[in-house]
């Protein structure tokens, strides 16, 4: 089923893309002026097969997990707080809640793997299984687990591409999910860990240097092979990753926008981009998060972020950031002027 599903993928529509910088460079301004704004619009373009994007329906795909790894000290947060914040996005008090509705993003917050009955019926329920196994002893998931993660995140850009939404935004929650991304990282990059690893949430010395030896533990004893990304993704992975992996897949399949978040979302990006190379096309990254590992996996997917401003507090909060860019280069590209309108001569390469 997933290979069907991946045959959907095709590359970005040249055509659009070339009316579309066209138009750019006949706007009021110098030639490429607005820089990777320019960019995006082209992008754009070519994903919705249109020299005139629509972004105007956007939704957000925060998808919650818990990780096995927790028992092994990794985190200074009890495994409890996925829960707790799972639930709080329903409250409207987060900080995904507050960039949600600042940039006008449908929120869809979804249980793929929260170690915790769930009793809100706005969460969607795609619970794989209550947390994934200890990566330190053995492999989070089986593959099937990993190929149904996939799924659930491909059908729910499905649906939501039904509802008319037409740029995602990707964010998630889940204690100890720095340290399966970083270990996924290290395998799909061959850096070594101890370049990977960040503090998390104010981990002490000692707890620092312990998550690095614990992720190093994890690669030895499961030995993920890197050129089979389902492999890796069950062995060190995490069900929020697998879903978000789904996510950037089903974004390229139905032909939607999609923007990366933090270190977390990132991974996940370039999970999908070793599944499926063309995938790639359909991503746009947002920030440059804290997070020592973010800077691989962007070299790793040939990108660079739009914002660097020293954030890690995942959800999603990043990729709202984006949205708002977004909405920028497509205003500029639909309501600046022409030449013809401002009565000055278009502006013309120099030799």
């Amino acid at each position: 089923m997933l290979d069907n599903l991946l045959s959907k993928i095709v590359p970005l529509d040249i055509d659009a893309m070339k009316v579309a910088q066209l138009r750019l460079d006949s706007l009021t301004k110098p030639l490429g002026s607005l820089g990777r704004l320019e960019e995006i619009v082209v992008k754009l373009s070519g994903i919705n097969c249109s020299p005139d994007p629509r972004v105007n329906n956007k939704a957000i795909v925060v998808m919650c997990a818990d990780n096995g790894v927790v028992e092994e000290g990794v985190s200074s947060c009890p495994k409890s707080v996925t829960a707790a914040v799972t639930c709080n996005f329903t409250r409207g008090i987060t900080g995904i809640n507050v960039f949600s509705r600042l940039t006008g993003a449908k929120l869809v917050i979804v249980d793929i793997g929260v170690d915790a009955d769930i009793p809100y019926s706005t969460i969607l329920d795609r619970k794989i299984r209550n947390g994934t196994w200890n990566i330190a002893k053995g492999p989070a998931m089986t593959r099937e687990e990993a190929i149904r993660g996939i799924l659930a995140g491909i059908d729910i850009v499905k649906d939501l591409k039904a509802e008319g939404i037409n740029l995602l935004g990707t964010g998630e929650m889940g204690i100890g999910n720095t340290s399966t991304s970083s270990a996924v990282t290290a395998v799909f990059t061959g850096m070594q860990v101890n370049q990977l690893v960040g503090n998390g949430a104010g981990l002490s010395k000692e707890a620092y240097i312990n998550k690095i030896e614990v992720i190093k533990q994890a690669i030895e004893i499961n030995q993920p092979d890197p050129s089979n990304p389902i492999d890796v993704l069950a062995k060190v992975g995490g069900f929020d990753i697998a879903g978000l992996t789904g996510c950037f897949l089903g974004a390229a399949i139905y032909r939607v926008p999609i923007v990366i978040d933090g270190f977390i979302s990132a991974v996940a990006a370039l999970t999908a981009a070793r599944i499926h190379p063309g995938a790639r096309d359909y991503m746009l990254p947002s920030h440059g998060s804290a997070e020592p590992g973010t800077k691989a996996v962007m070299k790793a997917l040939d990108m660079e972020p739009m914002l660097n401003l020293g954030m890690r507090l995942g959800e999603g909060t990043g990729a709202a950031l984006g949205l708002q860019l977004i909405d920028a280069a497509v205003a500029a590209y639909t309501q600046m002027g022409s030449f013809d309108d401002a009565e000055i001569e278009q502006y013309v390469p120099q030799e």
